[in-house]
């Protein structure tokens, strides 16, 4: 597991967006061979997104060859919705890019058979050739996508039923008006993630310093669930120095002793001006 510790937020951002194009340009995709790749939505990877964007408007990347699929959609809640999250990836990232539609995948939560629904986007990403890189963020609870706490670290694709803690959550987004926070979503599952060749996740703010510290510190446990990449080959999270408060600070010393081996990951790029 590698862990780069960014001074701040807008630096989690630029270099997360640096670390997607360069893994993307050096794959070379073409017609015959599509970058896939998953995403996350949520405030945190907005500012890789706005990357994104800058880059592919200055020439430096293209999207045409690439695959998407997203982690989650609310149940019951129609795709214009200002917090649905087709509605957050077309508006702040999808029609900025040149990406053919057609290689958008986000689960439908208003499919007659949710669960056939599930099975499908578990096939589609199967013959896609399975996902290169997974993009995730995590909540204070330490949960990806909605796989919230005491969720099977083996689980696939499903129908989540969320939990309060979850619906009193996300109420600010529905004018603090808990009845109107959809109660299931469609996510993907840990092990969805897991099967990915590269997990890159973001973690920024001293509200999720401590689901760092059980993502690096202690050992894997499904109350927990980001813990699990522990035991991918290839992660990498990418945080800003207010996660790593509740880190030991001799954690915090021997990743930032890497930080010259970090930058190496993204150094034929790392002097655009951005």
């Amino acid at each position: 597991m590698r862990l780069v510790i960014c001074d701040t937020v807008d630096y989690v951002a630029e270099w997360s967006a640096k670390y997607v194009m360069k893994r993307i340009k050096d794959f070379e995709p073409n017609k015959d061979k599509y970058f896939v790749i998953g995403l996350p939505t949520g405030g945190t990877p907005l500012g890789m997104y706005k990357k994104l964007i800058e880059f592919y408007q200055a020439g430096k990347i293209s999207f045409k060859y690439v695959k998407t699929f997203n982690m989650d959609e609310y149940v019951d809640l129609s795709r214009d919705h200002h917090e649905s999250y087709h509605y957050y990836m077309y508006n702040n990232f999808f029609k900025y890019i040149d990406i053919d539609p057609q290689n958008v995948h986000i689960l439908d939560g208003n499919a007659k058979d949710l669960t056939k629904e599930c099975e499908n986007f578990e096939r589609k990403i199967e013959e896609a050739g399975g996902i290169e890189l997974f993009i995730g963020g995590i909540g204070p609870d330490g949960h990806i996508a909605f796989n919230e706490p005491g969720s099977s670290l083996a689980s696939r694709t499903r129908v989540k039923t969320l939990a309060q803690d979850t619906l009193e959550a996300n109420a600010r987004f529905f004018g603090n008006d808990i009845n109107k926070v959809p109660k299931q979503a469609l996510t993907v599952g840990v092990g969805t993630v897991m099967d990915a060749n590269e997990v890159m996740i973001l973690i920024t703010g001293s509200h999720k310093a401590f689901a760092l510290y059980k993502a690096i510190e202690e050992g894997v446990n499904h109350m927990w669930t980001v813990s699990a990449f522990q035991q991918h080959p290839r992660t990498i999270i990418i945080c800003d120095e207010d996660a790593t408060l509740e880190l030991r600070v001799k954690t915090v010393k021997y990743f930032k002793s890497l930080w010259d081996i970090h930058c190496k990951l993204i150094e034929d790029i790392s002097q655009l001006k951005i």
